[in-house]
Parts: structure tokens; sequence; C-alpha cells
């Protein structure tokens, strides 16, 4: 069974997609079931949106610096820069040809964007739906772990998967959602009915794995609790502490009911230090572990090794695709 996930480097990631995302990651790693595991940076989405350059680049050596730091093996898994892969493209323009327009200008993020960039909205925006189902279905992934906001698109390849099956013939399989029933939502600090996000206005209201250690610290330090004084996990009532125990119970492995009785008479003040203590113990090894890795020989050869395998894969899902639409001479 092959897993597949991409992610856009659009900037450092956060206490929140460790927590709720990599760190899972590196546990399903080493999961019997994926006999194949697959991680992208999806740069190619990232310019549907104006970038600069020089940070886009800095940014997506960046990702995989600290996906290897946070614990991937490459050994266990092929890390592959998307761009790198031209196969992505290629069968994005034919699903493209056998799409919808009414399909992907119902989706979701695409009418919420639309609605905010009045001007200049990038036919990008519209088709990137197409894309992403390339880079699912190029590789055969059998699951594809999906947020709430990204189901709609994993719905969409599916449609266009069975859609080309019944066409030309069988040849992409079916993606499922993969629901990891060890994620927990982290919200911001500042205003925890919100998800922890790196696009927050507020730079308190996120910790970023690269944040400064004191940075850190005081950030958690001004985190919103309540005036109740009370340690308990009451998401409706008090949801700042309620994310503050999350955080703790999931880096200490503890549940959250022995938190309680662990914190039991205790001030908020006491119950930050314990927090801040867990989230530094857990993020220090992977900033000096980044600092090891980020300009390093072995991240440029980690990256050529995750192209050319996914370039294998690629080119033989392509050229099945190509043979069954009567494009080029048969091969």
């Amino acid at each position: 069974m092959r897993f597949l996930s991409g992610i856009q480097p659009s900037g450092n990631i956060t206490l929140g997609n460790y927590i709720g995302a990599i760190r899972n990651f590196v546990k399903l790693q080493d999961n019997k079931d994926f006999t194949d595991f697959l991680v992208f940076v999806a740069d190619m989405h990232a310019i549907t949106v104006p970038q600069d350059k020089t940070k886009l680049r800095a940014n997506i050596r960046s990702l995989v610096a600290l996906y290897l730091a946070c614990g991937l093996d490459p050994k266990k898994v092929h890390i592959f820069i998307q761009s790198e892969v031209h196969e992505h493209a290629e069968l994005a323009w034919v699903l493209e040809c056998n799409g919808y327009i009414g399909e992907l200008e119902r989706m979701t993020q695409f009418k919420d964007k639309k609605a905010k960039q009045t001007e200049g909205v990038s036919v990008g925006l519209l088709t990137y739906p197409s894309l992403m189902a390339a880079d699912i279905l190029l590789y055969d992934a059998d699951v594809v772990p999906v947020g709430q906001d990204q189901k709609q698109h994993l719905e969409l390849t599916r449609n266009l998967a069975e859609r080309f099956n019944n066409k030309y013939g069988e040849t992409f399989i079916i993606p499922e959602p993969f629901i990891s029933k060890d994620g927990a939502k982290i919200m911001s600090l500042q205003d925890p009915t919100k998800k922890m996000s790196k696009s927050d206005p507020n730079p308190k209201g996120y910790v970023a794995l690269l944040d400064d250690i004191n940075v850190i610290k005081n950030k958690i330090k001004s985190a919103v609790t309540d005036s109740e004084g009370t340690i308990r996990y009451d998401v409706e009532n008090k949801p700042g502490v309620s994310n503050l125990l999350t955080i703790l119970s999931v880096i200490k492995g503890k549940d959250i009911k022995t938190l309680e009785k662990e914190y039991e008479g205790k001030n908020y003040q006491a119950f930050k230090e314990d927090v801040i203590e867990a989230v530094i113990s857990e993020i220090k090894p992977i900033q000096d572990r980044y600092n090891e890795l980020i300009n390093s020989k072995e991240l440029d050869q980690v990256l050529d090794e995750g192209r050319d395998y996914a370039s294998f894969l690629a080119r033989k899902k392509l050229t099945k695709v190509y043979n069954k639409v009567g494009l080029g001479r048969k091969r």
C-alpha cells in the first residue's frame, strides 16, 4: 500500500503542523502496512499566488531540512520536490482535459480565495485541484492524508480517476482518504477558537519550529487562558487552557484526564512553565538537527535520490496514460 503526502513551501512549519501531521508521519513510516511512503514539496502549487523566487527556493530547502530534522528517515521515505518531476504538470493537463469547469468552480477553496482576491485571480487558482489530482494519481497512491479543507479536492481526484478509467480502461487506483487517529488539532495561542496557522496576522498566535527559544517561551507565557484559575479540559468554556492541555498531552504522551489530576490546585503560571519546558524539549533537538542539515550535501543527496525514484514511477504511469489517450508515438 502506497502512502503519499505533499506540503506547500509557504513558510515555517508551526507546532500545530508538527503535532497534527509530521509527528504522525514519523510514526507511520514504520507502519508495515505501507510498502511505499512518498512525501513531496508542492512548490508548483505555491505559485498560484505571486512568490519571490529567492524566498521560495529557500523555503523549499528549509521545509525538507525540517522534515528530516523532525525524524523522517530517507531510508524509509522518498522525499522529493514536485517541480523536479515534470510528469506532474503533464498529467495535470490530461486530467484538465477530462474534467469540467463547473467541477473546479464549485471548489470551496477557489470560491473563498476568489472572494478575497477580486482582481488578478490566476487560472492556476482555478485549475490547481487538477494538479493535486495528478500528484496523487501519478503514483497510484492508495491513501492520502487530508484535512477538512482538502476533502473536496480528494473527491474530485477520485471522480477524475473513475472517469478516466471508464473512458480509457483501468489506469488509476482510486485513492482513499487517510485520517490519522493520533492527530491533534492545535489552536492559536491568542485566539484558541481558531486553528494555529503560520498565516495568523498575530505572530504570538503560533509557535514556529524555527522560532528562537526565548521567543517560544514568551509566546506560551502570553497564551490566552481565562479568569477561572482551574486547569481542566473544556473546549467551549476554557478553549485556551484546553489547547495547552492538548499540547502537553501529545508531547508528554499522557492522557488529558491524568494531566487534569496532576494540576489540581496548581496555578496557570506553573502550568505554562511545564508547557514551555515540554515544547522546548521537543523543538530544541529538531532545531539542532535542522542547522546541521540546511546547507549540507546530505540534504541534496536525499532530494536527488527522491527525485530519481519518483521520476521512475511517474514516467511509467505517464507513458501508460499517453498510450491510452493516443498521444505521441506508442512506446
